[in-house]
């Protein structure tokens, strides 16, 4: 039987920050205009966490029953190391699209109904992943999915829900968190390039190789941190966020060093943790500059 901290572990605790940064940086931005709302952004975490964990789970189940986690370093996985079958590893994952579910349509019914489809739509990316018949995970576009809903669409949703308008803060907010999500699954997908490649599975970073990733994700950082400066144009308190730099030096110090395999795991817990630095310092600051 699976235990609870087993289930814990495939929930992969930490690219959880991937979820609440961007909810915060959009709550922040509401409340630059004036517009916060602590129910609607608490159901907007929700979502995004409900969303996050959902992700996990099926692609857990996904790659587990194609044998892509066969031969895997990093977090457990659940499917492809025998401890929970694939059918609950696969309830596990839709009962968590469920919460995202319900909650996206307390929002949508308190804002717009326009938010269902577009709820729909992110369900149905986060399936896809690596799930179906031909999964875009597998094709290198993760990246593009990861920047494009767990950065703009995350953060500029949040903000809409609470103040019903947007912001250019909240679309710098979006790049920025984008980026730092990506680079999230950047650092996954680094350490995996071994076994993704033998088992056919092209990720952006078997495409790249790993010289050309490692310089990704240094950029990456770097941009989520130019992103920074440029919301200071909107209020100075936004550099606030800059006190998250100095989180980032170890991270990008280890992949600068060629580190590999199971000495890249710190890196991806490192970039977490920048990420829920930046999701809190830049939320004050913006915050701050209403």
């Amino acid at each position: 039987m699976t235990t609870a901290a087993q289930w814990v572990q495939g929930a992969r605790p930490r690219t959880l920050p991937a979820a609440v940064a961007p909810v915060l940086v959009g709550s922040g931005a509401a409340a630059l205009s004036d517009g916060f709302q602590p129910v609607r952004a608490l159901l907007a975490l929700v979502v995004a966490l409900a969303l996050q964990v959902a992700v996990n789970y099926a692609n857990d189940y996904s790659d587990g029953v194609r044998g892509t986690d066969a031969e895997r370093v990093g977090p457990l996985r659940l499917v492809g190391s025998g401890v929970a079958s694939p059918g609950a590893v696969k309830l596990a994952a839709l009962s968590c699209f469920a919460v995202a579910a319900l909650a996206g349509l307390i929002l949508s019914v308190l804002t717009t109904l326009w938010l269902i489809p577009l709820g729909a739509v992110m369900i149905a990316a986060a399936w896809g992943y690596t799930g179906g018949a031909s999964p875009y995970g597998y094709r290198g576009f993760g990246e593009v999915s990861v920047f494009v809903f767990f950065g703009l669409v995350a953060v500029l949703g949040t903000m809409y829900v609470q103040a019903e308008k947007l912001s250019v803060a909240a679309l710098l907010g979006g790049i920025g968190c984008g980026a730092l999500a990506c680079a999230i699954l950047v650092t996954n997908n680094l350490r995996d390039i071994p076994t993704d490649a033998a088992a056919g599975k092209r990720t952006l970073a078997v495409v790249l190789g790993d010289p050309r990733t490692r310089t990704l994700y240094a950029a990456l950082v770097a941009s989520s941190f130019a992103v920074v400066l440029a919301l200071a144009a909107v209020t100075p308190w936004a550099l606030l966020a800059l006190l998250a730099l100095p989180v980032a030096a170890g991270p990008l110090r280890t992949i600068r060093r060629g580190a590999a395999a199971r000495d890249l795991v710190p890196v991806l817990a490192g970039t977490g943790k920048v990420q829920l630095g930046y999701g809190v310092l830049l939320a004050v600051g913006l915050a701050l500059g209403g």
